[in-house]
């Protein structure tokens, strides 16, 4: 048998990356496959075979993803206290697959019960992989962001060929001579659960490397080898899990219950954030602050941002041709893939560039990298809004021009996101990383939440109009978005010095 590694010998590691990182890079694409493949099909399936409105639809798929994230919060608490990265990991995986396979024995169904398997083991899973991943680097090392610029890499291939893949499969674009017409959507939920198996298993062999990290508190060898955890309570945590599925589904189905939901569990979680600030040291509080500002900005960001679910999925199936550089594709598929595909082509190169700029000692500090984050998305939307100018009078304009948007917006990312995911992991305290990796994802939770809300509104604005007024009245909200993200990244830049100080010695 391997000799086991010690902490200190995984993050004395040789190179550019840890070796353990390629291992749970694999993990977490399998992952992403499901989730993305999940969430590309949410819009179109709900309008297409629940017969949601359009307006409807975009609120219900807020609140589902509003819902995912909020529960990453959730999850990375229990991991924290309870249960460890590893086996709170190992749980959403196992949810993640019962609800998928619930999907696909009768999506028409059972569509707000398999989704409420997902949004809970997504909550376990995703944090705490992440977390995982900052706790291969030492603090204070330059690696960090190119770490996990190169794990957002295999996220985003999970989220490729999911995200293509999956709506592909139920809409008919694929295997349409193979699948029975009446079997599509069965196949397509039924591939994120065979893909999320592929995931756990890769994650078993992978745990034999990763030495202590994420193995649970009271362990001998975890960071709180005092902190005993009562097998009652771990299994309380898998038991009360499951009460809460019919909760969920009630809280998933009926939108209004997502306001409710939003509107107390930010307030809560900044209560109990600021009761544990006060266990801390002075030093390690200022660094929660700045955890904080990236936190509060990041929920404008994804607000923006995420609109590639709901508005923009409706735009890609109404008012898109079918030419990508002279290639016939699905317009729906390219809108859920092609971002990902830009993502892994440039993820690890901005990661070694980030490296590059910081041997030289000029790469730019973290609130730089995500005011730059917004200032590329305003672009990105301002090309979106640009599609108007090839549209024909029949309301159709060029999948070029809205995939060239997406390449911008895919720049403006990946200087917030793979950043964000390191710099939570190296401004929290050893004992919050899971729970601020969690207000990470609760961030995203409120974008998600406010994304629904846009995308709403949008769809509210044209009703009955023809394709070329439902073609302006989209492009012109995507104007004042691409407006308010400019804003937005002068307003952190400007405010980058007072940050600066918060984070200390943390880059």
């Amino acid at each position: 048998m391997a000799e086991k590694l010690t902490l200190e010998q995984i993050q004395n590691f040789k190179g550019k990356y840890p070796k353990q990182i390629w291992s749970l890079f694999f993990s977490e694409m399998w992952e992403r496959f499901c989730f993305y493949g999940m969430r590309g099909m949410l819009v179109f399936f709900m309008i297409s075979q629940l017969n949601f409105q359009k307006t409807e639809a975009n609120l219900q798929y807020g609140a589902t993803q509003a819902f995912v994230y909020a529960f990453t919060f959730i999850g990375g608490l229990f991991a924290d206290k309870i249960l460890g990265f590893r086996k709170s990991l190992f749980w959403g995986g196992i949810l993640m697959i019962v609800g998928s396979m619930i999907l696909a024995t009768d999506p028409h169904q059972y569509f707000f019960l398999g989704i409420s398997f997902t949004i809970i083991g997504t909550g376990f899973f995703k944090p705490n992989i992440s977390t995982m991943v900052g706790k291969l680097y030492k603090a204070g090392d330059s690696r960090t962001d190119a770490g996990f610029s190169l794990f957002y890499a295999g996220i985003n291939l999970g989220a490729l060929l999911g995200g293509y893949l999956c709506i592909a499969i139920g809409k008919g674009e694929m295997l349409a001579t193979t699948i029975p017409a009446d079997k599509r959507w069965n196949v397509a939920f039924g591939l994120a659960a065979v893909v999320m198996v592929i995931s756990l298993i890769n994650f078993v062999f992978t745990q034999r490397s990763l030495g202590s990290i994420g193995v649970q508190p009271g362990h001998p060898d975890s960071e709180a080898p005092h902190q005993k955890v009562s097998k009652f309570l771990e299994y309380g945590v898998y038991v009360g899990t499951l009460l809460l599925i019919p909760v969920i589904k009630i809280m998933v189905s009926k939108t209004q219950f997502t306001d409710y939901f939003m509107w107390t569990i930010g307030p809560l979680t900044l209560c109990y954030l600021f009761y544990e600030m006060t266990k801390v040291t002075s030093a390690e509080r200022k660094k929660l602050w700045a955890a904080l500002v990236f936190i509060l900005f990041s929920i404008v960001f994804w607000g923006i941002y995420e609109q590639s679910g709901g508005s923009l999925s409706i735009f890609a199936a109404e008012n898109l041709d079918k030419n990508l550089l002279g290639m016939k594709l699905d317009p729906n598929g390219v809108n859920n893939s092609a971002g990902a595909f830009f993502i892994i082509f440039l993820a690890p190169i901005l990661g070694l560039l980030w490296i590059w700029l910081s041997e030289r000692k000029i790469e730019p500090n973290t609130i730089i990298k995500f005011g730059l984050g917004f200032i590329l998305l305003g672009f990105g939307y301002y090309v979106l809004f640009a599609t108007k100018f090839f549209a024909t009078l029949a309301g159709i304009t060029s999948l070029n021009v809205f995939t060239l948007a997406l390449l911008v917006i895919t720049f403006g990312e990946l200087c917030l996101s793979p950043i964000g995911l390191s710099i939570m992991t190296k401004l929290s305290t050893k004992n919050l990383q899971g729970m601020m990796m969690g207000m990470w994802f609760l961030a995203s939770a409120y974008g998600q939440y406010v994304a629904g809300l846009i995308g709403a509104f949008l769809s509210e604005a044209k009703a009955g109009a023809s394709k070329y007024e439902v073609l302006n009245t989209y492009t012109e909200g995507y104007k004042e978005l691409g407006w308010f993200a400019l804003i937005a990244g002068i307003l952190l830049i400007t405010i980058s010095p007072f940050v600066k100080k918060l984070m200390q010695e943390v880059k």
